[in-house]
């Protein structure tokens, strides 16, 4: 599953609810925590800079952890949770945020909201568990993040951002080539333009069609300058909160948490 991005109202705070390990190690400058709207700078044409996606990491036994971390998810199972979190559960913003005197499911469930009364906790656990991507800390061997972040040419990310006056965390990547650009919320709205794999600019204001059940459909402006709606299942982000996973003799277990919510 991939992530969508999620409505302004939650803006951007998690990507279908999910720190950019592999951006960082990139060296692209993306603030943690994932996307928040910043001011809006001018539309106009830009640089189509190219993105290469993520492959899933197939491990056959982190495969298995997965749909476990799924099962015990979708049954809101603390104490099964609490089995599989690593004791030294580190959970890291600007420095590491986790209470070492407290079990690793304690502050697990602190980063993640997991006692959260709408659910938004065990929601993202389970957006987790159905992400596919993970890619190894280069400083800390044996500890894979999820989601993994696209390969991007730094250099020519910040000259986009210096041509265009955005910041690094207005921007995504469509998911596949050929996503229609809507002319308005509506998804049968007049197709305006199509987006290839590339980095394409997310704009602050989202919107929704008059059925309840329509996708949400997000404001972005294509390289040719044009302004638009695409449904937010076709866009991913660069950077967002991560979980992060580590292999004993006893099998995975959650490691750690990049992100979060500051007290």
């Amino acid at each position: 599953m991939r992530r969508p991005f999620i409505a302004a109202a939650i803006v951007y705070a998690v990507f279908v609810l999910l720190a950019p390990a592999s951006v960082a190690q990139q060296g692209l400058p993306l603030p943690p925590g994932g996307f928040k709207p910043p001011p809006a700078a001018p539309v106009k044409p830009y640089q189509t800079v190219a993105v290469r996606p993520p492959g899933a990491f197939n491990d056959p036994g982190f495969i298995a952890f997965r749909k476990q971390l799924a099962d015990i998810a979708a049954k809101k199972d603390r104490a099964a949770l609490a089995k599989i979190v690593a004791p030294n559960f580190f959970w890291m913003q600007e420095k590491d945020m986790a209470d070492k005197g407290k079990p690793g499911i304690d502050n697990l469930a602190k980063a993640v909201g997991l006692d959260a009364q709408d659910g938004s906790g065990w929601d993202a656990l389970a957006a987790y568990a159905n992400e596919p991507t993970a890619t190894e800390l280069p400083q800390q061997k044996g500890v894979y993040c999820a989601p993994a972040d696209p390969q991007i040419d730094p250099k020519a990310f910040e000259a986009l951002g210096k041509a265009t006056g955005t910041d690094p965390s207005e921007w995504g990547y469509a998911v596949k080539d050929g996503v229609e650009v809507h002319a308005g919320v509506q998804p049968n709205s007049p197709v305006v333009d199509k987006l290839g794999v590339f980095l394409v600019r997310v704009l602050p204001d989202t919107g929704q069609g008059s059925n309840p059940n329509a996708p949400l459909m997000l404001h972005v402006a294509t390289p040719s300058g044009k302004t638009g709606y695409v449904d937010a299942q076709q866009l991913a982000p660069l950077g967002s909160d991560q979980m992060c996973y580590s292999k004993d003799g006893g099998g995975w277990k959650i490691a750690g948490y990049f992100g979060g919510a500051s007290d």
